[in-house]
């Protein structure tokens, strides 16, 4: 009977043991690396944006090379990845019925409220 143990890295997989003898899953193929999305969080600002793209084979791989890629002038301060598999989206064809309800509230939108002639910057 074969054990296998699997050995995890920052949420990520990272190798494999089989009966003592260890394989590394990044000797994979590049065609066979997951896509990970890159957010970089730049100095000036508070929020991550999505800066694009990169193959790797684990997280670690998929850090280094985002930072290599992605801040090559140190632009940013922190880096994000997801793996795109694990994103999902809401489809833009049916973006109306999702988004369409919103508009019965009016009550919602700025216009609605009558503001103080000293907001200036509303």
């Amino acid at each position: 009977m074969q054990t296998l143990i699997r050995k995890f890295f920052y949420g990520d997989y990272g190798e494999e043991k089989n009966n003592g003898v260890e394989n590394n899953l990044s000797g994979a193929t590049k065609n066979e690396w997951p896509l990970w999305e890159v957010f970089i969080r730049s100095k000036q600002g508070l929020d991550h944006k999505h800066v694009g793209s990169l193959h790797a084979a684990d997280a670690v791989m998929a850090l280094e090379n985002a930072r290599d890629v992605y801040t090559r002038r140190g632009e940013g301060v922190s880096i994000w990845l997801v793996e795109s598999k694990n994103i999902h989206a809401s489809n833009p064809d049916e973006s109306a019925a999702l988004f369409e309800p919103s508009n019965d509230k009016i009550y919602r939108h700025p216009s609605f409220y009558d503001l103080p002639d000293e907001l200036k910057h509303m």
